[in-house]
């Protein structure tokens, strides 16, 4: 195996059982080769800076001579911080595993996973730390194309014996920043798939607690502990978005939103989110118009501020969170949607309120700020076309003013718990694949009680099977991340066989900004039987649907 075929794959040391044969073969299906080493010996032999991760069963270390690995890990360079993936029966957390310190301690850079565990969390977590490692072999180039730089400072002339030290701070701030990045973008990646195992329960919960409620006589006694359920999983679903739209596993979904709802709905976050010395404030004229916008980034950028102003309010103070309509020429309508974050901090100078938005510039010193908190807002800002500027003076605070574009349409506020169900507008039969037992049964429950038929497969491969053994469907849904093929693969391989049929995707999230399934449409987990009605509904009664896109075998 070469050095740049060992930088992408795992050693894996898990002698006991299948563990080894049973990751191995995860691995290879998310293309991440592998070595597998017997006993512990071997994994001390095999280990050098070109390997790009170690998964080892904890069961491999504890009790063990562990001071040959530990020599190497106290070994290696400065760029070089190997990621190690334990498995553990235990779980990650020191309190319910002590024996875990001793290797935390010995390993250093160890992410705990607890068994049994999907397949999608391991690929998930290989893939952030191959990705991460990657930011470590970036820093070894740097780093050697930085010291060749300072020799060559060096033999040219002495006197650039200046030069060579400011270089070396701008090498070690750099150095530090791409750590930060690293660690930033990991957290993302697990955060991402965390999220995406949150969503795959709490469709089954949502959705059954949905059908109960609807089936129940008005008035029964249990209604009220249905609501009060759906209350908090709904409430865990907008917590899972907040997650989803920080990991940046989520598609940028604009529409019109009433920005005074949102602020109002913000109000308990926020205030659990700064310190109680800070008063806040949040006001928005009754008359405001709504804005075009992503709820859940704008959701995220107003808390970014919030966070920032209580960060430069250290003994307290107030926040003052508005949002008012500016008009421009048309006389009578607004041009865009000011939203202004002001606090009564410390505030800036001129040399800091210039580089505010650059990313990874930050004054809250190592270890207490990214610096990417600014640089994200203004560029979400920037990509609905509005625009972030940034007001402030040294011992009188700061304002953030966020403008944002006036939506055409008006804001809908519906309650989604009274929403009308659309019931099946004709016979049509449903193939439903979902590799997740209790999401595919929530789900086939919620479209019979609709009127549907439904065809129910575990995977990929058995919807296809179905397909070829004469089974007909109008309407395919499918999950999308799933083992083997995703689901729009497979609706490519379904248009062979059955041209006909009409396709969408349910998610907890998936990156289809680009690639065949872009422009399916998919439904987001987790869902509400009304939800899932419509969108079905909608679907089967197009002749011709725009929004639809249908593979077919010559694409």
């Amino acid at each position: 195996m070469t050095p740049r075929d060992r930088s992408e794959s795992a050693l894996i040391l898990a002698p006991v059982g299948r563990d080894a044969n049973i990751a191995a073969g995860m691995l290879r299906e998310a293309s991440i080769s592998s070595v597998i080493c017997p006993d512990l010996e071997c994994l001390a032999r095999e280990l050098d800076d070109d390997v790009g991760f170690v998964l080892v069963a904890e069961e491999a270390l504890v009790g063990r001579d562990l001071r040959k690995v530990a020599r190497w890990i106290d070994e290696q360079p400065e760029w070089s911080d190997l990621p190690f993936v334990l498995l553990t029966h235990k779980g990650g957390g020191l309190e319910r595993n002590p024996e875990a310190a001793r290797l935390l301690d010995t390993l250093g850079n160890v992410t705990f996973v607890e068994r049994p565990f999907h397949p999608t969390t391991l690929v998930s977590l290989a893939k952030a730390v191959l990705r991460a490692r990657r930011r470590q072999y970036d820093a070894r180039a740097r780093l050697k194309e930085l010291q060749q730089s300072e020799d060559r400072l060096r033999t040219a002339n002495e006197t650039l014996e200046g030069r060579v030290v400011e270089r070396t701070r701008e090498h070690e701030l750099a150095l530090a920043k791409l750590h930060e990045a690293q660690k930033l973008e990991m957290l993302g990646q697990l955060t991402g798939g965390v999220a995406h195992d949150f969503n795959n329960l709490l469709t089954p919960v949502i959705g059954n607690l949905d059908l109960l409620r609807r089936r129940l006589a008005p008035g029964d006694p249990s209604q009220r502990l249905i609501d009060a359920g759906l209350q908090a999983a709904s409430r865990a679903a907008t917590l899972v978005q907040r997650l989803l739209a920080f990991a940046r596993r989520q598609d940028l979904m604009v529409r019109s939103v009433n920005v005074g709802a949102l602020l109002d709905g913000m109000r308990d976050l926020i205030r659990r989110s700064i310190d109680p010395a800070i008063e806040v404030q949040i006001t928005y004229p009754e008359d405001l118009p709504p804005a075009r916008v992503d709820p859940n980034q704008l959701e995220l950028a107003i808390l970014n501020l919030a966070i920032n102003a209580r960060d430069a309010m250290p003994r307290g103070g107030a926040l003052t969170i508005s949002a008012e309509a500016e008009f421009g020429k048309s006389e009578g309508e607004a041009d865009c949607v000011r939203i202004l974050v002001s606090d009564t901090g410390m505030g800036m100078d001129e040399h800091t309120l210039a580089r505010a938005v650059e990313p990874f510039f930050s004054t809250k010193g190592v270890g207490k700020g990214t610096g990417l908190g600014l640089s994200m807002v203004h560029g979400l800002a920037a990509q609905l076309g509005g625009s972030l500027e940034l007001k402030s003076t040294p011992g009188h605070g700061t304002v953030a003013e966020m403008r944002l574009p006036v939506a055409a349409e008006p804001a809908r506020e519906e309650e989604r718990s009274t929403r009308p169900l659309i019931p099946a507008a004709r016979r049509a039969t449903i193939l439903l694949v979902d590799d997740e037992e209790l999401v595919r049964i929530g789900t086939s429950e919620m479209l019979t009680d609709l009127g549907y038929e439904v065809l129910e497969a575990n995977s990929a491969a058995e919807a296809l099977r179905l397909l070829r053994s004469g089974d007909e469907a109008d309407l395919m849904i499918t999950d999308y991340l799933m083992p083997g093929m995703n689901g729009a693969e497979l609706i490519q391989h379904a248009a062979k066989l059955a041209p006909a049929m009409k396709a969408m995707l349910i998610t907890g999230y998936s990156t289809l900004a680009e690639g065949p399934g872009a422009s399916v449409p998919r439904l987001a987990k987790p869902f509400r039987q009304a939800d899932l009605a419509e969108f079905v509904a909608e679907l089967l009664q197009s002749q011709a649907p725009e929004n639809v896109v249908q593979f077919r075998a010559d694409r």
